[in-house]
């Protein structure tokens, strides 16, 4: 069995995909310029499994939707798929509902959001 070596740090898990996130972020919250009603269809490098087909009119629809794009979308897919006005108005639950990583990396590049959260509390 080997022994990892302390000369090699280890980045962590937490790290690594907060960085990852980071690349793929907005310059503001302003860029994102999808719909805001109607039906959407993910892409498939979107949703690689699963429910490809969201109603943005259907809080529980659209809230899935934000989940699997702000999970697995790229850059422009972020652009493209979420709405500025649609993303801060469901963020204090929304938040809940994203892994940690995720929810860290848009609070810190987007303090509204953070300031979102805590005004709807």
């Amino acid at each position: 069995m080997a022994v990892p070596s302390s000369s090699f740090p280890v980045p962590d898990a937490f790290e690594v995909l907060c960085e990852q996130y980071a690349r793929r972020l907005p310059a503001s919250l302003a860029d994102l310029t999808g719909p805001s009603r109607g039906s959407v269809e993910l892409p498939l490098h979107v949703a690689w499994s699963g429910r490809r087909s969201y109603t943005l009119d259907q809080p529980r629809s659209r809230m899935g939707l934000y989940r699997t794009v702000l999970a697995e979308g790229q850059h422009q897919d972020l652009i493209n798929l979420l709405n500025r006005d649609l993303l801060t108005a469901q963020w204090p639950t929304l938040r809940t509902l994203i892994s940690r990583p995720l929810r860290h990396t848009w609070e810190a590049a987007f303090p509204e959001l953070a300031t979102a959260r805590t005004t709807a509390a």
